[in-house]
Formats: C-alpha cells, sequence, structure tokens
C-alpha cells in the first residue's frame, strides 16, 4: 500500500505534536505513534519546563545557568534561542489548555527550582507535567482536520533519493546534498507495511533510555529516529553524552520510577543508609549540583561501599505537604509501602535522558534536505555536555516552532514526491525464535549499563564495541531472512543507537560533563567540540 503526505510526524510526544499542531495551519500532516498517541517520553516528565517568568529572573541568568551545566560544548546561539523565545511558547502550551500549578497564596504560578538553577523558574503540573502537557496537545491535534493520526505504527526506515538512485542504478547525491522522500511504516497490527511519501519528514521519536539496563524511559525509548537518521546518512552528533538521572526508585516492583529532581529543590538531602549526607563532599553547590556531577557522586558511593542504593531524605517536610507538592510520587510510593514523610527513599541512577542525536542548524533541519529531527531524536546544541534541568521540554516546543516555521516557507516550492517502491517482503518467513530477539536485547542492555555507564573506561569501551558488531552482524542476518516485526525493528534500533554511543565515547578522550573516563579523568580543551558521526556508503 502507497500513501502521500505534506508532512509526515514519526513520533506523538510533546515536540512531534507540537509540530503537528503548527504545521496543521498550512498542510496535511501525518503523524505515527508506535502505541497510543499520549505514549511517550514526554508524558512521564515529572518536574517541569524552565522558562524565565518572574521579575527577579532575567534571559542572562537563564542563559549562563544553562552553559554552566553543559560543561562548555553548549551552543550559545542555540540557548539564546530557547531561553528567549520559550516564555512565548510556554504562553502559547497555556493558551492550548494546558494547567500549571499555582501558589495558592499569589494566584501566580509556582515555581520550582532543581538542580543547576539559580532561581525559581521550574512551571509544572504537581508532579506529572509531561502528562498535562501532552494530554491538552493531544486534544488539541484530535480537534484538528489536517492531522491524521496513526496509532500502533512504526516507522522502519526513511526513503531518501540517495537511496532511490541506488536501487535504480542511478549516480546518487552525495549524503549532504540528499533528500528525503517518505518512509516505510509497519502496521504493528496487521503486519502490513506502508510506504509513505512526504514533502517533508520529522523525526520526534524521543530518546533511548531502553539502550540501558537501568531506566527511567518507558519501554518505547529505543532510539528509532536517530538509528533511522543515521541509516538514511544524516549527520548524528555527541551521542556520548548520555545523562543519568540520580534519582530513579530503587524498588523490586519498580524498575523506572523517577523521583522528580524538584524533590532536591524543595531541601531533600542525599544520604548514605545510615543518614550521613555526602554531596558536600563532591561539589559545593551539594545536593544541587547538576545531574551529571550528583548522578557520578552517587554511582561513586555506591561502589566503594558496597551499597544496593543510597537514599533521598524528604523528613523535613511535613506529610500535608508533601502530598500536596508532589501528589502522584506520594501516592506510589505509600503504594510501594514507603511514607516520605517519615522514611527516606532508597535511589540509584538510571539512563535517563540522550543530550546527542540528529545533527539540526538552528531551525531543525538536519543535512539530509527536508528532514527535521526535533525533541531528544535532535542535536541542537542546547545541552552541551549535560542538560540543564527541564530544559528538555522547553526545547522541544521552542525547536518544533522553528522547524515548522521553516518548513512553511519552503513548502510551496518542494514538488509533489512521485511513486515510491513498495516494500519487498522477498523470501522472508516468520520468525519462530523471538527468544533470540529478547536475549540479544537484554545482552545489549546488560554491556552497555556495564562498560558504557555513568564511569567509562577505554578498555570497557573497545570491549563493547567488539561486542556490538558482532550483535549488528548477527542482526542484519536475522533482519532479511525473517518477517518484519516491531521487535525486530526496535532490536536493529537500539543496536544502532548503542553502536554510535560507543564510537563517540571512543573519540572523546576526556572527561567533560556526561562523559567520564577514567584513563582521560581531566577536560581537554582540544575537545571543545562537537563529536561527529556519518554513514556514508
Amino acid at each position: 500500500m502507497q500513501k502521500t503526505t505534506d508532512c509526515l510526524v514519526i513520533g506523538s510526544g510533546a515536540a512531534g505534536m507540537w509540530f503537528a499542531l503548527r504545521a496543521a495551519s498550512f498542510c496535511r500532516v501525518t503523524l505515527i505513534s508506535k502505541t497510543v498517541a499520549q505514549e511517550s517520553n514526554s508524558r512521564y516528565a515529572q518536574g517541569g519546563i524552565a522558562a524565565v517568568w518572574n521579575e527577579d529572573d532575567s534571559f542572562e541568568n537563564h542563559v549562563s545557568d544553562t552553559l554552566v551545566a553543559g560543561a562548555g560544548l553548549c551552543k550559545r546561539e542555540a540557548v539564546e534561542i530557547t531561553v528567549r523565545e520559550g516564555p512565548d511558547r510556554v504562553r502559547e502550551l497555556i493558551e492550548h489548555g494546558a494547567q500549571f500549578t499555582r501558589d495558592e497564596q499569589n494566584e501566580d504560578y509556582d515555581l520550582h527550582r532543581e538542580g543547576g538553577h539559580s532561581h525559581r523558574r521550574i512551571l509544572h503540573a504537581a508532579d506529572v507535567t509531561g502528562s498535562e502537557i501532552v494530554r491538552s496537545l493531544y486534544e488539541s491535534c484530535l480537534n484538528n482536520p489536517n492531522i491524521e493520526l496513526w496509532e500502533h505504527s512504526m516507522a522502519i526506515d526513511l526513503i531518501t533519493e540517495r537511496w532511490l538512485s541506488r536501487r535504480e542504478g542511478r549516480i546518487p547525491p552525495t549524503p549532504n546534498q540528499d533528500r528525503v522522500l517518505g518512509a516505510y511504516v509497519l502496521n504493528l497490527k496487521s503486519g502490513e507495511v506502508v510506504t509513505v511519501g512526504a514533502k517533508s519528514v520529522i523525526l520526534a521519536t524521543g530518546g533511548a533510555g531502553k539502550v540501558y539496563n537501568f531506566t527511567t524511559n518507558p519501554r518505547i525509548a529505543t532510539g528509532d529516529g536517530i538509528a533511522m537518521g543515521y541509516r538514511a546518512g544524516a549527520r548524528i552528533a555527541n551521542m556520548e553524552f548520555v545523562q543519568f538521572h540520580p534519582t530513579c526508585l530503587y524498588h523490586p516492583e519498580e524498575h523506572s520510577f523517577l523521583i522528580s529532581e524538584a524533590l532536591r529543590g524543595d531541601g531533600g538531602t542525599l544520604t548514605l543508609p545510615d543518614g550521613t549526607p555526602f554531596m558536600h563532599q563532591y561539589d559545593e553547590r551539594g545536593d544541587l549540583a547538576p545531574r551529571d556531577i550528583v548522578a557520578r557522586a552517587i554511582d561513586s558511593e555506591i561502589k566503594s561501599r558496597g551499597l544496593n542504593c543510597v537514599y533521598l531524605d524528604m523528613r523535613h517536610l511535613p506529610a500535608e505537604e508533601l502530598s500536596h507538592r508532589f501528589p502522584n510520587i506520594d501516592a506510589t510510593l505509600k503504594r510501594l509501602g514507603i511514607d516520605m514523610s517519615t522514611d527516606p527513599i532508597p535511589v540509584v541512577p538510571a539512563a535517563h535522558y540522550f543530550c546527542g542525536g540528529v545533527w539540526t542548524d538552528m531551525d531543525g533541519l538536519s543535512s539530509i534536505e527536508a528532514l527535521y529531527a526535533v525533541g531528544e531524536s535532535s542535536c541542537t546544541g542546547l545541552h552541551g555536555a549535560n542538560r540543564l534541568a527541564s530544559n528538555s521540554l522547553l526545547e522541544a516546543l521552542v525547536f518544533s516552532e522553528r522547524a515548522a516555521s521553516h518548513l512553511e516557507m519552503q513548502i510551496t516550492q518542494t514538488p509533489d514526491v512521485s511513486e515510491l517502491p513498495l516494500w519487498e517482503y522477498g523470501n522472508a518467513v516468520d520468525s519462530d525464535e523471538l527468544v533470540v530477539v529478547k536475549h540479544t536485547w537484554g545482552e545489549i542492555r546488560r554491556f552497555m549499563w556495564s562498560f558504557v555507564g555513568i564511569v567509562r573506561t577505554h578498555r570497557r569501551l573497545k570491549r563493547a564495541r567488539r561486542r556490538i558488531q558482532l550483535i549488528l552482524d548477527e542482526i542484519r542476518t536475522y533482519y532479511w531472512d525473517f518477517k518484519i516485526t516491531g521487535d525486530l525493528v526496535e532490536l536493529r534500533n537500539i543496536a544502532t543507537v548503542a553502536d554510535l554511543v560507543v564510537q563517540s565515547a571512543l573519540e572523546r578522550r576526556e572527561s567533560r560533563g556526561l562523559h567520564y573516563n577514567m584513563d582521560f579523568p581531566e577536560a581537554d580543551s582540544r575537545f571543545i567540540r562537537d563529536t561527529m558521526i556519518q554513514k556514508i556508503d
């Protein structure tokens, strides 16, 4: 089957839906989601969205905080754009119906402060901010006649002019002169692969936390957009910078429940099992140090002392205030037998956010013409070597808006896509070895956690590189022998992303931000540059 659209948006988180809503004002949009449209990384964001909101704060403060957290690698232009355009995007988000928590005393918005921020500037909806943002955008998308929503649909690969030329025996354009023409999309319920021709394609598939054994991300976070972009020949940047959230709940019944940084912003203290605080030994900002510092500190204490976890102590606040300010966290912990007004919360670091991704310019455009990347799939340069807390949702809105504005100026000059080749099933058969997929997925996640985690060494990285190459070879054979399934596509994608992380980490022979290599423990000014990877064949 073949379909055409003006704009194919792959991913239905905050970035994808914002782009879809903006683009729907001037073209036809097809928005695809792997599961239901509201399931995304965005949905699980607890802390909030950072924006200069009060008179005692300033753009200069927010810019400075972001640059400091980014450890010398932020692209200043991207930081300035995000910070200065951010408040307007938040106001528009409120117009879409997002309801943020207000201060009961002065009726203005209640603002949190999180690690690395010099001021309170985090707008939030209690402790379920992402869910509220996604709800409001989803309802707006449903009511827009120019948006066609495909749920339970997964993009397999992009179709580009370069790929098509090679297939037809023509001389292909160079990778940096290539153009996207559409994508192959798998209907996860029927198994049918649809060829979708599009004037533009937007990668908004979120991050890749499921590359690691421990993560705060939902199951769908398999780096699909990054992997597809790489295979198509787009430039990929800074994949070594994986942010591990310092405080994921350590509990046998909950393996990915995030304990928001906002708790530390409200005075929470990280302690050893005996109640001894330890963060001031690592940074003068203590518990409000940036995430990379806090995650490494916790990792160090756990490994050096042989602990299972450390603890976050919130007992300085009364039960009523805790349940009011953090209702979702409070309810979840109580369901698990933890009352944070009387019990310290057991926490460990977990993979949380990818600062790298598909390289884009300041309009969200990748190195392939008409291919945009927004949100966590992209690398705009905002985050540098370490993302400042609650800047991610802001970036998603700001750069989705800019990408849509850029597309609006281009689309009238863009020719319609001609008929594209249908998906070739070949001699592939149904697989009776799905256990192989599950086992390989688990193997990747375990060795990535052990060898390419919070603290790395060159020897471990080389070992991971050898193993991932063998796995990629195995997957290539399996991929062509058996009929395509969602599980197989995801396995192929996490293996690709894992390889990109390892390659990038091997290239950066220093320690900076989220990348800490014990063999190169100091920052080196020669590496104040992006780590770029591009597939050229």
